[in-house]
């Protein structure tokens, strides 16, 4: 944690999920259901049980003096176990971590987090959505320029700019949402051995208590389940960060199409006074830019040796955390930029017309072609457009004035099939089509 950097790169609700002392709570919410499951499985007596729950939720802990004491064993858990024990006193004390080796605490504390940082990362998601929803049905119609390779290209609307986004944000929701978080108990080496038969009972009932899912077994070396936790989160940071960048493209001075509008100080610049930098895209894009290293770290450390392995286990622990605090600050500040998103659709239109018309010349082309052939008349508007672009006229001037295009085009015509709200194909039935989407999505809830 930094308080210096945190309010940027760590902002949202998220970052309270995911912090030393939610770490902290997770691994003694853990300790207390695994008493509590083996009281319901029948091989912990129902008042040691009591007992060790009533400590985990009301004794005090220190995490930095258990950080301290980890370096010791290797972990966190085991020395948590030992002041556990030592603060439940009495016969109770030797049921804690009845069963239970330090990775099914850690492991399970991690679902833990995880599920309990889904919840306000859906929020800001949710709510991220839902406005971009508002901005694509509000501009459904507002025509505005395709670009392809940072160049214009053929008219597209902002409602289907908005629409892409929604998709997006949509689709990483629904994965989000898919992800089953499943408890971690198997003992020393995937068997339970030291509870007997009464092993899988206990599984069943620690994964209840947890509201977690119950593994067919233990999946102490088998980390499929950190590999697809860390690759929805590394879809939402895509998402996000392809959405804020092309926001923060959109607000260029020299495009000015999008707009922040943020509190007073917002967007500001410690030394240009007319600056209005679009500040909470380019946080969001920040926050997102840290997944993909962290998502490779956890991918990296998936592959682990026999039943328990060595370092790649541990190597999971802070990566696994960062991802979930960026993704939930790229969520936050995505949702601030779309909170404050104005948008010029007269400078839309302006930028479209900056051309004369030349980004339509392909329909031009295309109309003429049945006739002429298309080569012919591609060689014919290519060079209006050039003669256009050069400023040697008007676009519809120099194409009626052509005699191959102006032979078999009136003025009006021209005109019309320059005319960008005129070529916009399916634009329409695609946003209406996303929306729907993201309105079925919604209703499911």
């Amino acid at each position: 944690m930094s308080e210096l950097f945190d309010p940027v790169l760590a902002a949202g609700a998220v970052r309270d999920e995911v912090s030393d002392t939610a770490w902290l709570r997770a691994l003694l919410d853990v300790e207390a259901a695994l008493a509590a499951a083996g009281a319901d499985a029948g091989v912990v007596p129902r008042e040691h049980a009591d007992r060790i729950a009533e400590v985990c939720r009301e004794g005090y802990f220190d995490t930095a003096e258990l950080g301290m004491k980890s370096v010791g064993v290797g972990n966190p858990a085991a020395p948590l176990v030992r002041e556990l024990t030592a603060k439940v006193g009495g016969e109770a004390a030797r049921f804690v971590h009845f069963g239970a080796t330090s990775q099914d605490v850690m492991d399970s504390a991690a679902m833990l987090l995880a599920a309990r940082a889904r919840e306000p990362l859906l929020e800001d998601l949710d709510a991220a959505a839902d406005r971009i929803a508002g901005l694509a049905r509000e501009h459904i119609g507002t025509v505005q320029a395709g670009r392809t390779l940072l160049q214009q290209a053929l008219p597209v609307t902002f409602g289907l700019t908005a629409a892409n986004w929604l998709s997006g944000v949509d689709g990483a929701v629904t994965a989000l949402r898919r992800l089953a978080f499943a408890a971690q108990l198997g003992g020393a080496t995937g068997t339970l051995a030291s509870l007997g038969e009464a092993g899988p009972a206990v599984l069943a009932a620690f994964s209840a208590r947890l509201g977690l899912a119950e593994p067919v077994l233990p999946w102490h070396t088998e980390r499929g389940r950190i590999a697809e936790i860390a690759g929805v989160l590394g879809r939402i940071c895509g998402v996000i960060g392809g959405t804020a960048r092309t926001i923060t493209l959109l607000a260029q001075t020299e495009v000015a199409e999008l707009s922040e509008r943020g509190p007073e100080g917002a967007g500001g610049s410690s030394t240009m006074p007319h600056k209005r930098n679009p500040v909470a895209a380019v946080a969001a894009q920040a926050a997102a830019a840290q997944a993909p290293g962290l998502v490779a770290t956890l991918l990296a450390a998936m592959p682990q040796e026999y039943q328990r392995a060595a370092g790649a286990w541990h190597a999971e622990w802070r990566p696994f955390t960062e991802l979930l605090r960026c993704a939930g600050s790229a969520a936050y500040w995505l949702r601030t930029s779309l909170e404050r998103l104005e948008v010029d659709e007269a400078r839309m239109r302006a930028n479209l017309d900056a051309t004369g018309g030349a980004v339509l010349s392909e329909r031009v082309t295309t109309e003429l072609a049945e006739d002429t052939g298309r080569l012919a008349a591609h060689d014919a508007v290519t060079a209006c457009t050039a003669r256009a672009l050069a400023g040697e006229g008007e676009l519809a001037e120099l194409l009626a004035g052509d005699p191959l295009v102006g032979g078999r085009l009136s003025r009006e015509e021209i005109e019309r099939l320059l005319d960008p709200a005129d070529y916009l194909g399916s634009a329409r039935e695609f946003v209406e089509r996303a929306l729907a989407a993201h309105d079925e999505r919604r209703a499911d809830l």
